[in-house]
């Protein structure tokens, strides 16, 4: 019988993860890991936290220790990439035109920045912002403190780097196409209680605002303009306005795409034999029948394992609720649940104002999300709130805002 031969295509935190779990799993045929990025397998979320303000070290990025590779025989290749697939011969291509055999393919090729169309984004002083390089340079710029910088993009990675640039001492201008910064993720109160927490710290905004131009001179930046025709001064520009799966590989071997790669429930794409995992997979979910694609690391983490399990022929489905984290200023915050169920307010227990709460979104009385800010109770708010969400059973949203009402109490009534 011929040796199995497992490639993994992709150096994210789903590849490693996939390969750390097929070897736990017990599986001793072959694992190579083609790896874009000239680093052994990183986490992404302390880039725009702890590790870009200087809070954490390098120790706190990899997914395992840089030896686990060759102690565990999973052939890494470092800065390798793989320029075609041939799902009918079962090979991959490699860069210096040399070819892979594979039984069974993971494709964990993950997201790359969103591109603009802006005169003037080639300056020195502009960058975008999702590499651990990128978050080395950045670093660098910001630590001296004293920059004047406009960040582009209103979402979870603008507002984090937002803080991060203000605590280093710089002036911050966040731009975004939202009335509301986060308005589209948690909704206008709550994305307002973001924006009050930066201004609060000097971060000024221009909602809803579009970057027109970036002005330079001698071949660096020196301001953007608005579509408003406002010229906002700039040593600093970041482009922090969402990726895109990392579909062309996929594509060109004609893989059906649908907001990356369409996957069932255990991960397995409609082309026999090949998987995919992390931000490229656009997974059924069977809590709501529907399609997700999540760009967090615990669906990055989740589905490495899944991936690993299904290749193995276990019986294994990504059915863990979404999760993700953010920390800004003096605000930590935790969310878990489906974005795309929210609608309308939330009903929140503790107050805004307090910067200590717990925001519940409701579907048919059912919860189907909820974010802890600062919540200094006992107890593990989280973890109550996925227990909500799996119950499917309504809740009262008077007794959701009762602090009263124990939170374990309200998975009784559940």
């Amino acid at each position: 019988m011929a040796v199995e031969k497992i490639v993994i295509v992709g150096g994210g935190l789903a590849g490693a993860t996939a390969a750390r779990t097929l070897r736990a799993e017990g599986f001793s045929g072959g694992i190579t890991v083609l790896a874009g990025e000239s680093h052994h397998p990183y986490l992404r979320p302390p880039l725009s936290k702890e590790y870009l303000l200087g809070q954490a070290g390098e120790d706190a990025l990899p997914v395992v220790p840089a030896h686990w590779y060759a102690e565990n025989d999973v052939d890494l290749r470092l800065g390798d990439a793989v320029t075609a697939l041939d799902p009918a011969a079962h090979t991959v291509r490699l860069g210096d035109g040399s070819r892979l055999d594979y039984s069974r393919l993971l494709l964990a090729t993950g997201a790359r920045p969103r591109s603009i169309p802006l005169p003037g984004s080639g300056l020195d002083g502009v960058s975008t912002f999702r590499t651990v390089d990128d978050s080395r340079r950045l670093r660098s710029s910001l630590a001296g403190g004293g920059r004047t910088v406009v960040m582009i993009g209103s979402g979870w990675i603008g507002m984090e780097l937002a803080a991060a640039a203000t605590a280093y001492g710089n002036q911050v201008t966040l731009l975004g196409l939202e009335d509301v910064p986060l308005g589209a993720a948690i909704g206008p109160e709550l994305g307002g209680f973001f924006r009050a927490l930066h201004e609060s710290h000097g971060v000024r905004f221009r909602l809803p605002a579009a970057a027109q131009e970036i002005t330079g001179s001698s071949g660096k930046v020196t301001g953007v303009r608005t579509d408003a025709g406002e010229l906002l001064p700039a040593d600093l520009v970041v482009l922090a306005v969402g990726v895109v799966p990392e579909t062309s590989l996929a594509a060109a071997a004609g893989i059906n795409l649908r907001n990356g790669i369409p996957t069932d429930a255990s991960l397995r794409t409609a082309v026999p034999g090949i998987f995919a995992a992390g931000d490229v997979a656009n997974a059924l979910h069977p809590f709501t029948g529907e399609h997700h694609r999540s760009e967090h690391w615990s669906n990055a983490l989740n589905g490495g394992k899944v991936a690993a399990k299904v290749m193995l022929g276990q019986d294994a489905v990504l059915d863990t609720i979404p999760y993700f984290y953010t920390d800004q200023f003096d605000v930590s915050m935790e969310y878990s649940g489906f974005p795309s169920l929210t609608s309308g307010p939330p009903a929140v227990r503790g107050t805004l104002e307090g910067k200590e709460f717990i925001a519940f979104w409701q579907r048919e009385g059912r919860v189907v999300a909820g974010m802890s800010v600062n919540w200094p109770h006992a107890g593990k708010p989280q973890k109550a709130i996925k227990a909500l969400i799996a119950a499917r059973t309504p809740v009262s949203a008077l007794a959701l805002a009762d602090e009263s009402v124990p939170l374990d109490q309200l998975l009784a009534e559940a």
